[in-house]
């Protein structure tokens, strides 16, 4: 897979969060800004810019993309009513109708930032060769072949292994300060759907834990939708009734965070802090950058150069970032473990998906073929483990590691 490290290697900054609306979300962490240079650059470029959201503000996970964009185009010269975001746009044909709006509003690079979002971006690719479509989570690029569709994502996996570093200092501190015996250091998760993305999460996050909290277990329950903050509290709820003492979610709502705080359960959010609401649990968070990207196929566009057909962002790019962790609820020493094992990532030292750690139903994992060219039929088509490890986001940039390992029992898979 081509991998562009070009003019992103030098932007290695993170987005300062705004408060999410209603919800009661900070996102304003410590994880850098862009350039003083940057904060006041005046609008330069006459280009216009689309983005199509799944939902808004409200959303952690829109959130952050929405910031990103809005951080890109402030580099870029872009001005405000340049960037045009569209939200609340569903996974339906309303996707391909605000597509088609931003064509003809003018717009030369078009994002859209949800798994189902897809086939819509597709069809409007075909019918708009002229305009450029980059569509994050998606897996269908590389075979559709079309010279203006695109997908990115990062290896957020990464960043979710980090912030389960933190979740094994916090469940270590908690057996030796006698709070939990080592066999009820259990996990819990609160997912969305059972998509690959899903599971390179969760389980990026348990093996991250794991390294730390060697008798650490994870449940899983999964709510069957993006957003449902009612859901996602119930789901962590049931999963603390349970005896999970400790909490981390791929969802996108306040929910499982606001039920951690009532029941002073540590909890580690996804895509932004939730410090100013749960000061007393939030331990950290991990979050994918969208900036770097954007800047980047921006700029390849306005300057008519190819944009790379499947864009992985990493450590390296700035792609992946996790928030300031919050003392008052982490274990001692979690920030300088965090940043020992960042190092080692990125020389190589060690990989998320080490195949020694892993064992699925009793047995080591030797070799596992993937559906990297997806198909109706979730065909595998390939060989994914070599050099002792999986080998995820590298043969397309949307997940595809899919496995259930040892260790994580799935409370219920009907989505």
């Amino acid at each position: 897979m081509k991998k562009v490290l070009s003019l992103l290697l030098c932007i290695v900054m993170a987005l300062s969060f705004t408060a999410c609306g209603s919800s009661g979300q900070n996102n304003g962490t410590a994880e850098g800004s862009g350039s003083q240079a940057a904060a006041e650059n005046e609008a330069t470029s006459s280009m216009k810019v689309g983005f199509i959201c799944l939902h808004d503000e409200n959303s952690t996970y829109d959130l952050n993309f929405i910031n990103g964009a809005k951080e890109a185009c402030k580099q870029l010269g872009i001005a405000d009513e340049n960037c045009i975001i569209k939200t609340n746009i569903p996974e339906g044909q309303e996707c391909y109708d605000a597509a088609a709006e931003l064509v003809d509003a003018g717009c030369t690079v078009i994002f859209a930032d949800s798994f189902g979002h897809e086939d819509y971006m597709i069809q409007a690719a075909k019918e708009f060769p002229e305009v450029q479509f980059c569509h994050s989570t998606g897996t269908k690029a590389h075979t559709e072949g079309l010279d203006n569709y695109h997908n990115a994502f990062a290896s957020i996996y990464e960043g979710r292994y980090l912030a389960g570093v933190a979740a094994g200092m916090k469940l270590n501190e908690m057996i030796e300060n006698g709070e939990i015996t080592a066999d009820q250091a259990k996990i819990g998760y609160v997912g969305a759907f059972t998509y690959a993305e899903v599971i390179s999460g969760y389980t990026s996050f348990f093996l991250g834990a794991r390294s730390i909290c060697e008798s650490a277990t994870m449940e899983v329950t999964f709510t069957g939708s993006w957003y449902d903050e009612t859901a996602e509290k119930e789901g962590a709820t049931k999963l603390i009734d349970d005896g999970c003492v400790l909490i981390s979610q791929h969802a996108d709502s306040m929910g499982a965070p606001t039920a951690c705080e009532k029941a002073g359960v540590p909890d580690i959010s996804y895509n932004g802090s939730t410090v100013d609401a749960c000061p007393n649990t939030f331990i950290v968070s991990s979050r994918i950058d969208w900036a770097p990207y954007y800047v980047y196929a921006i700029q390849a566009a306005e300057a008519g150069e190819p944009i790379d057909t499947d864009w992985t962002g990493t450590l390296a790019t700035g792609s992946v970032v996790l928030t300031e962790v919050n003392e008052k609820a982490a274990a001692a020493g979690t920030q300088e473990k965090i940043d020992e094992v960042k190092a080692q990532l990125e020389s190589g030292e060690i990989h998320v998906f080490d195949a020694s750690k892993i064992t699925v139903e009793g047995q080591a994992l030797e070799s596992y073929m993937a559906d990297v060219d997806t198909d109706p039929d979730y065909t595998a088509d390939t060989e994914a483990v070599s050099d002792g490890y999986f080998h995820e986001s590298e043969y397309r940039s949307a997940p595809y590691f899919d496995m259930n390992i040892d260790g994580i029992e799935l409370l219920d898979t009907q989505f």
